[in-house]
């Protein structure tokens, strides 16, 4: 019998030291030093308090006047689509059919001839003439190539003949005489266009890894389905929390699958072939689609498209044996919903669900619905009834809210309602916030800024409860093993990140007050003012102790 072979060593824990700052906690609300003590917040504290403990053990870091506060959570993103947008065409600034075409022009001529020319952001709405390009023109301009361009909301996409072929759209119900595909058309196209091996695919989820560290983000909800990605897309994602996974320092991922269960025995059969831990059979299990592309449903015509009420893609019986199931499985289900019937549908299943299954076991599921942008305070109140977590993006509002923008010429004046932020605090309902990325950019303090600036001022919040609404909301939205998450104080994850700053500020979001304050009797933590025209400048970012980016700026 060979030797027993000693035991790996293992490596010792690194202890780090942040100083000189601010460090956004409950537990002091002056601190200005934090202790790490490898995966863990050790302590919070004074500077005079730092300057005793320190020690040659530890590495200090000198925040130079930084904030230190806890990492962002976007709580709605797509890995796989946000890396490719990053990386492909970028057609947000196009004001014009000419102008897209010209622009896919160019991407073609760099392109290999059997390529895929793939872009991200085209808004028509924003342009003079909203005609959007033929079929034929993007078959020219791109030399041929197959051609996929996903619209800003990313629930429709232009695609030239050529993709469009490949991807045998034209028996789908959906497919038109025009380039703008939708719905299962849309689905069918999207699919071909992303047909990728798994090294592109981690190449394209990397990337967006990457651009989420270096903007604050410690956790991202992942929400994949069949309509936008493959199972394997989801397992790649998955992967990224192994330890053994390569360049593990990343982000933590936080997986759903939108997939529609029939039953308790369906959910348990999706569930298995998945061979990935998700948190839910939920996220973008789509109800309806979205208001740009006309396919959110509504109880009413869109006010730019009489005769089109968008597009319920499940039943109520559907929606509610798929809530039914997952309640009794004790797992969160949900759905992607934004128009108003959208909302109906859902509501009426939750009902159904309930009286199958008991109002408890729905309630102890901790159900979320994806995005709510019109509820009422009937459907507000109803989701409060049953403990339905919101997943909302403030970018939305910021971007197409307001009169004249594009929910005022989609819905008139029923865009005056619509995202109702204060409205579901004020309820109990629960709230967290995301961006969709690509749909919106992952810029959280952007997005703090637009709850704080909400188009209309009856649904603006405080910075604080934006803030936490982007932090420990996320984890819990996710239903974390961890309680601690999302705070910092000793006994809590080291997830943070560090910024730099103009001022720290309290604001509220009554205008019958004082707006910002300084006032240290008040003992609130302080936040960045966010009305300097510019947002604060991520320095680092730091989950469960593993650095995951540092600016050269705090290395200097």
């Amino acid at each position: 019998m060979s030797d027993p072979q000693p035991a790996a060593a293992t490596a010792p824990r690194k202890v780090r030291l942040y100083r000189n700052g601010s460090v956004y906690t409950a537990a002091d609300p002056f601190a200005t030093a934090m202790l790490v003590d490898g995966d863990t917040v050790a302590w919070v504290g004074s500077e005079q308090a730092a300057t005793s403990i320190a020690d040659d053990t530890m590495e200090i870091v000198d925040l130079q006047g930084a904030l230190l506060a806890p990492g962002f959570v976007d709580s709605h993103v797509h890995l796989t689509e946000t890396g490719i947008a990053l990386e492909s065409l970028q057609l947000g600034r196009v004001r014009s059919a000419a102008g897209l075409l010209d622009a896919l022009a160019a991407s073609a001529a760099r392109s290999a001839p059997n390529a895929t020319v793939l872009g991200h952001g085209w808004d028509e709405s924003q342009w003079a003439d909203q005609t959007l390009p033929s079929r034929a023109e993007l078959e020219r301009a791109a030399g041929g190539r197959r051609v996929y361009l996903s619209r800003v909301d990313a629930h429709s996409a232009l695609v030239s003949s050529a993709l469009a072929d490949s991807a045998a759209i034209a028996a789908t119900a959906d497919f038109g005489s025009g380039a703008q595909v939708k719905g299962e058309a849309h689905g069918a196209a999207r699919a071909e266009a992303r047909r990728l091996p798994a090294d592109e695919l981690r190449r394209f989820q990397r990337r967006a890894l990457d651009e989420s560290a270096a903007n604050g983000y410690v956790a991202l909800a992942e929400m994949a389905a069949p309509h936008i990605g493959s199972v394997e897309d989801l397992r790649i994602a998955a992967e990224w929390n192994s330890a053994t996974q390569p360049g593990r320092a990343v982000p933590e991922i936080l997986p759903y699958w939108g997939q529609l269960a029939t039953s308790v025995e369906d959910a348990r059969s999706i569930l298995a072939g998945l061979r990935a831990p998700v948190r839910g059979l939920a996220g973008d299990l789509n109800l309806d689609g979205s208001i740009g592309s006309h396919t959110a449903a509504m109880r009413a015509d869109y006010s730019d498209a009489p005769g089109e009420r968008g597009t319920l893609y499940l039943s109520v019986d559907e929606a509610a044996a798929h809530l039914a199931a997952c309640s009794l499985l004790g797992i969160q289900g949900g759905f992607h919903v934004i128009g108003d019937a959208g909302l109906d549908a859902a509501l009426e299943a939750l009902d159904r669900a309930a009286a199958e299954v008991g109002e408890q076991r729905v309630r102890a599921a901790g159900h979320r619905f994806e995005h709510v942008e019109m509820a009422n305070a009937d459907a507000i109140a109803r989701l409060a009834k049953y403990a339905v977590t919101v997943s909302v993006q403030p970018g939305f509002d910021a971007a197409w809210g307001g009169e004249g923008n594009l929910y005022h010429r989609r819905l008139g004046d029923r865009q005056r309602a619509m995202n109702p932020f204060a409205s579901f605090y004020a309820a109990g309902v629960p709230v967290c916030f995301g961006s969709d990325s690509p749909v919106t950019p992952l810029h959280p303090w952007t997005s703090v800024r637009a709850c704080l600036e909400h188009t209309n001022p009856n649904e603006q919040i405080s910075a604080r409860a934006a803030f936490l609404g982007h932090t420990r909301a996320g984890w819990r939205a996710a239903r974390h093993s961890n309680p601690m998450a999302g705070q910092l104080v000793p006994g809590a994850p080291a997830s943070f990140a560090v910024w730099e700053i103009e001022e720290l500020m309290v604001q509220v979001s009554d205008g019958r007050v004082q707006s910002w304050s300084t006032d240290p009797r008040a003992r609130t933590p302080l936040l960045p003012a966010l009305d300097t025209g510019s947002d604060p400048v991520c320095l680092q970012t730091v989950r469960d102790g593993d650095v995951l980016y540092t600016s050269p700026a705090l290395q200097a």
